[in-house]
């Protein structure tokens, strides 16, 4: 059996700053969109994946891939939302096999208001303590981390 391949001190400590930053960023914003708008991160995602489709609609195998959540973890949170009038779901009319999410009016309404409360604090928590040539060096980052979990997804 070969060796691992163990970190060094420098790879160590980029590896042990990043996984507190995938701890603490998703609470940090979890907790803004609770404070301010009654609504989970994962609530938040949903709702901004519809809200930015034309029709403000897609079928729900679709947006768990938006949402980057299970399809079982999305019904929960559909129905969760349904219950407070922000999202419909109906049978596909192209294929009725299928369930489509619809952003309702009042739906698109908590986004729009949600909206700049939000994305003041990902400013504030992500975007702020760069450069812009480390915004760009983390979009890039991002990229590559992303395509070696998943290759097809990008």
């Amino acid at each position: 059996m070969p060796e691992p391949r163990w970190l060094d001190a420098d790879e160590r400590e980029s590896w042990l700053q990043l996984a507190r930053l995938l701890i603490r960023l998703p609470a940090a914003l979890d907790a803004q969109l609770r404070r301010d708008a009654d609504l989970t991160h994962f609530d938040y995602q949903v709702m901004a994946a519809l809200s930015e489709q034309q029709t403000r609609s897609l079928r729900m195998s679709t947006l768990a891939g938006f949402a980057d959540g299970s399809l079982s973890r999305l019904s929960q949170v559909v129905a969760r939302l349904e219950g407070r009038g922000y999202v419909e779901r109906s049978p596909d009319p192209d294929d009725g096999r299928y369930t489509v999410a619809h952003l309702t009016d009042a739906g698109w309404e908590k986004v729009v208001a949600t909206a700049p409360a939000h994305v003041e604090e990902v400013r504030r928590l992500v975007l702020d303590p760069l450069t812009a040539a480390q915004v760009k060096q983390l979009r890039a980052i991002g990229d590559r981390i992303n395509r070696a979990i998943d290759p097809g997804a990008c």
